[in-house]
């Protein structure tokens, strides 16, 4: 597959799949005869990793600490679920940020219905 197809099929962009490979998370693919990147199953699999975790919020670290680990097979899964369980306390730190800053924000709101922005609980949070 040249790039824009292996790009299309994992639903990353180009310079995406540019970026992984500059990032050492997928291996350079062999080269055509016009110096096209020919890419295999192999990395189209890899690929799909790398954005199924992206997609899940993992980082970049965390990713490349995973792709080692799926790479040795007979490794223990003891440092995935680690990963896993650091990755879940910084969904849960975000969920407690993401409820108290929903809060706030419905504390402000409903008042503006009558009045003027002078008197605008929303405008005035903001400004201060």
């Amino acid at each position: 597959m040249k790039i824009g197809e292996i790009a299309k099929r994992t639903g990353l962009k180009i310079e995406t799949v540019r970026f992984y490979e500059a990032e050492g998370l997928v291996s350079p693919p062999l080269r055509s005869g016009g110096n096209y990147r020919l890419y295999d199953r192999s990395h189209l699999d890899r690929l799909s990793f790398i954005k199924r975790s992206r997609d899940l919020g993992f980082s970049l670290d965390q990713v490349r600490a995973l792709l080692r680990l799926a790479d040795d097979p007979q490794e223990s899964c003891a440092e995935a679920d680690t990963i896993a369980a650091v990755h879940i306390a910084e969904i849960d730190r975000k969920l407690a940020d993401l409820t108290a800053l929903r809060a706030e924000i419905a504390h402000w709101g409903g008042t503006c219905t009558v009045g003027t922005v002078a008197e605008c609980r929303v405008i005035d949070a903001l400004s201060h």
